[in-house]
């Protein structure tokens, strides 16, 4: 009896050693494989929304000169990039048919100025016939007969007429020698504004007719040192923000291909109303306005650029990725398991397009309203937060129990 309890004793003894050496051993399993968590700190700085497109650079204004007159181009002074002055000669049709013209016009005026100077001595003569008449019947009526007087009073009328029209068929040809000047001129393709010729169409020697439609000679681009313009093309989704950004005259920054390593800054100039759609994508076209001193903005060049929405400084920011992190169910303790079952209900409920108008713009008013995760001993805990304004990599604390430098949970370590 005493040897089966002395038994009995070792063993307890030894299993309460057991026990009390367990402890440690299975603490220390428990943290050895307990999830590694990566985390990001909340912190304070700046933040600036942005609303990125991408655009064609293109002159403030182009300039096409034309032609109004045919024939071939017997004389080509301007060439691609060069520079030009207002009233500066391009080219030159060939201008012996025009010419012609002209001499054939001042020819048929001085035909109808002297036309005009024969009606005018021979109303003079008619006149002084009449005075002559009139003397005589007033020193004898039966010197003159009625008859005689109605002779030379119609004469002298029909001959006033025919100077009229003498003078009219003057300016008649007046207009037509105007014409034909304007003709002759036209041969002489000159620039209307100061500028660069962007483009020129025409070679020496090419044939030009424009009869049916005006043919385009050269492209002149007044300016271009001083300012040039961005077409971009915006997503109807933003040009809300894009219009709030133009009234606030917020920056726009943005980068041509040519010169990398540049950026260039600008001002929203114009947002227009001739909305594009293609393939169900609504656009409008948004223009930029940017300095070019260096000429390195040319035309046809594509800018890819980032409109400035809103910019904030000096404000608590939580990371992105913090944000967008959802832990497994099992990883986060029992009071907060139920965030991620009515998140997830929430999101299967009901799908987008079956939403109303109404019911969509709430859920968009409760995005803002988020869930970070901190560690908490072997558990994740929830922390409500309300966001605001969002770049690429932070988002502004709008209100929640965080505090500057605290560690956010953003992903499980990956065992090396």
């Amino acid at each position: 009896m005493k040897s089966l309890l002395k038994i009995v004793l070792v063993l307890a003894l030894l299993a309460g050693l057991g026990w009390a050496a367990s402890g440690p051993l299975v603490r220390r399993w428990q943290a050895s494989h307990r999830p590694q968590w990566r985390t990001a700190e909340v912190t304070r700085g700046e933040i600036i929304a942005t609303v990125n497109s991408t655009g064609t650079v293109k002159p403030v204004l182009e300039v096409q000169v034309g032609t109004f007159v045919s024939g071939p181009i017997l004389e080509l002074r301007a060439d691609f990039n060069q520079l030009v002055k207002k009233g500066e000669l391009l080219a030159r049709i060939d201008p012996r048919i025009y010419a012609a013209s002209v001499a054939r016009a001042e020819a048929a005026l001085a035909t109808r100025q002297a036309d005009v100077e024969n009606a005018s001595a021979l109303l003079e003569q008619a006149i002084r016939n009449e005075r002559r008449a009139l003397a005589l019947q007033a020193e004898n009526a039966d010197f003159i007969s009625i008859k005689e007087m109605d002779s030379f009073h119609f004469s002298r009328v029909s001959l006033e007429a025919q100077l009229k029209q003498a003078k009219a068929a003057v300016s008649l040809a007046e207009a037509d020698l105007s014409n034909a000047q304007a003709n002759l001129d036209y041969t002489e393709i000159r620039s209307p504004v100061d500028g660069m010729v962007i483009d020129r169409k025409i070679d020496q020697g090419q044939t030009l007719a424009a009869q049916f439609q005006t043919p385009e000679l050269f492209v002149v681009a007044p300016d271009m040192k001083k300012r040039m313009n961005i077409f971009a093309s915006v997503d109807e989704a933003d040009i809300g923000l894009i219009q709030r950004a133009q009234q606030e005259h917020r920056p726009v920054e943005f980068r041509v291909d040519a010169y990398p390593d540049d950026l260039f800054h600008g001002q929203i100039e114009q947002l227009r109303k001739n909305a594009t759609t293609t393939q169900n994508v609504v656009t409008y076209p948004v223009v930029v306005s940017a300095a070019n001193p260096d000429l390195k903005l040319l035309p046809g060049m594509t800018a890819s650029l980032s409109f400035q929405i809103a910019k904030k400084e000096n404000i608590l920011r939580i990371p992105n990725e913090a944000i967008r992190f959802y832990p497994d169910r099992q990883q986060v303790r029992p009071e907060d398991r139920k965030i991620l079952d009515g998140t997830q209900e929430e999101e299967t409920e009901i799908p987008e397009s079956q939403r109303s108008a109404a019911d969509r713009a709430e859920a968009s008013r409760k995005r803002n309203h988020r869930h970070v995760w901190v560690a908490e001993g072997a558990w994740l805990k929830a922390v409500p937060v309300e966001i605001g304004l969002t770049d690429m990599k932070f988002s502004e604390l709008v209100s929640g129990l965080l505090t500057e430098g605290q560690a956010l949970v953003t992903g499980k370590k990956i065992p090396e």
